[in-house]
């Protein structure tokens, strides 16, 4: 299996960043870590061998990115309206730095996120904000609304960052139109805290005639055990 490792000083954070990448071809897939999680959590959860037949056959390319949630959401020593920001920050290394890389290695022009816990958050976030850029999106037991990390304050980019805000409120015809091409899924445990939050999202989204998947698995179904069976289940699209 192509294995690499990159690190470089990331303009838009200035800080060096770092990733993993895994296969030489297929549909880019951008990972995300768990809260706070590391670039390198994926592999050591032993996801790259569960999906090891995808990425020898050439059908997956993945990118593990690292998180900087101590920096942004997390950082709560920091004003909220600082903890958005550094979450612009990071979208804009994703968006300007990572994915240029991914397609100077891989023209494929097919794009999944994916991340499970908060890493779902990051992974459906981007998808909702940049669906010119992505394909299908995978959250796994993912939260989807920022506010409890917000401390109760609001400004334009932390809206800007709730899903379960500004997707009710989107109207641009354009955007729309790219949402509801895209693929998304959201897998949730039925006795899982975050599932009513995954309700919520699912349903202003087709509240706004965006198409998506709502898995409600047995259980809790909040731990690696399961998010492993959730993406291969998921990994290629919803049943």
């Amino acid at each position: 299996m192509n294995r690499e490792y990159h690190r470089w000083y990331s303009p838009a954070l200035e800080r060096d960043m770092e990733l993993l990448v895994f296969g030489h071809a297929g549909a880019r897939v951008l990972v995300f870590p768990t809260s706070k999680g590391r670039f390198y959590e994926w592999e050591d959860r032993g996801m790259m061998n569960l999906l090891g037949h995808h990425i020898h056959q050439g059908w997956l390319q993945l990118y593990c990115v690292d998180s900087v949630d101590a920096e942004s959401w997390y950082a709560h020593w920091k004003h909220p309206g600082a903890r958005a920001w550094r979450q612009v920050q990071y979208e804009n290394y994703l968006v300007n730095e990572v994915l240029p890389l991914s397609w100077l290695k891989n023209q494929n022009p097919f794009l999944i996120t994916v991340g499970a816990s908060f890493g779902a958050y990051h992974a459906v976030n981007l998808a909702l904000r940049r669906p010119d850029l992505v394909s299908r999106t995978i959250g796994l037991s993912g939260i989807y609304d920022i506010s409890r990390w917000a401390s109760g304050h609001s400004d334009g980019h932390i809206y800007a960052n709730n899903p379960c805000a500004y997707i009710p409120n989107e109207h641009d015809h354009h955007r729309l139109e790219l949402l509801r091409k895209l693929d998304i899924i959201l897998v949730v445990g039925q006795d899982d805290g975050l599932r009513a939050n995954n309700e919520f999202l699912s349903a202003a989204l087709w509240q706004k005639d965006i198409g998506n998947a709502l898995r409600i698995w047995d259980g809790w179904s909040h731990d690696w055990p399961y998010w492993e069976k959730m993406l291969l289940s998921y990994i290629g699209g919803h049943d």
